[in-house]
């Protein structure tokens, strides 16, 4: 059609400074978890500890943050991606963002071996809960992000 390809694909050039490229996507995870920790702490401490929470509108604004941070490192990364001539970018472009859900799994066990009152060999079912609808938040925020 308009130019001619070739079949061959081309060869990818090892990565920058030799860093392994599942590295980049835990790195860049941490900068979203950044903006959202301390709202996350609220919201953690609304569910499982039966405070109330009621700073709407500063949730809405941390959320837009939260989309333009994003954004903004899908797009800074993925540009880093192809011009270093890596052309296999659509799912290095998802998981950029997508580890901030596996950054909110792992706080999620650190708040509660330190927030809550529960031992998990005495709590059994209550852990298995928590544990339970932590994951599925954190996967849901992993696929929103």
């Amino acid at each position: 059609w308009p130019t001619r390809t070739n079949n061959t694909p081309r060869e990818i050039p090892p990565p920058l400074y030799n860093i392994p490229t599942y590295v980049y996507p835990l790195l860049t995870g941490t900068v979203p978890f950044g903006v959202i920790f301390m709202e996350l702490v609220f919201i953690m401490s609304s569910l499982w500890q039966s405070q109330v929470y009621y700073m709407f509108g500063f949730l809405f604004l941390v959320f837009v943050l939260l989309c333009v941070t994003c954004a903004e490192i899908s797009i800074v990364f993925t540009y880093l991606r192809l011009a270093s001539e890596n052309y296999k970018w659509w799912w290095d472009s998802f998981w950029y963002t997508a580890t901030l859900g596996l950054y909110v799994f792992i706080y999620s066990g650190v708040y509660y071996e330190t927030q809550t009152e529960l031992e998990f060999s005495r709590h059994l079912v209550s852990s298995l809960l928590y544990f339970g609808y932590m994951s599925v938040i954190s996967l849901g925020i992993g696929l929103l992000s």
